[in-house]
C-alpha cells in the first residue's frame, strides 16, 4: 500500500505539472505533436486509474488489486518520456536563445507556452 501511495503522489505532480503544457499549450503541441498525442492518452489513463480509487473510495480496497502498481509504474515511465521531451525541447529554446539560461525551467515553459500573449 505504501508503494502505491508513494507512486500515486509522484505521478500526480508530474502529470499536473504536464499537463498545462501537452494539453493547453498550443507552441509545445506544435513543437512536440509525437509526445503532446502520448500524453493525450496518458491523460486518460491517469483519470480512469484515479478515478476508480475514488469509486473504490477505501484505499485498502483499492491498493489490493493487481493492476494498480504496474498501471502507475507503466504511466509513470510514460510520463519521464514526455518530461525528457519537453527537457529537450527547452534546452533547443535555450541554444537558440542563450539569456534563457539565466531563466528558471518553470518561467521559461511559462515564456513559451504564452510566447503569442505577453
Amino acid at each position: 500500500m505504501a508503494e502505491i501511495v508513494v507512486i500515486a503522489g509522484e505521478v500526480q505532480r508530474t502529470w499536473q505539472f504536464l499537463e498545462n503544457l501537452f494539453i493547453h499549450s498550443e507552441e509545445v503541441k506544435k513543437e512536440l505533436p509525437k509526445e503532446s498525442e502520448k500524453f493525450v492518452s496518458i491523460d486518460k489513463e491517469v483519470k480512469r486509474i484515479l478515478g476508480d480509487a475514488v469509486a473504490k473510495s477505501y484505499a485498502l480496497v483499492y491498493c489490493d488489486q493487481d493492476w494498480v502498481l504496474p498501471a502507475f509504474e507503466q504511466v509513470e515511465a510514460d510520463l519521464r518520456i514526455c518530461e525528457k521531451a519537453l527537457n529537450e525541447f527547452m534546452e533547443s529554446k535555450r541554444t537558440a536563445f542563450p539569456r534563457f539560461y539565466f531563466v528558471s525551467p518553470a518561467d521559461l515553459l511559462d515564456i513559451l507556452s504564452n510566447g503569442s500573449s505577453p
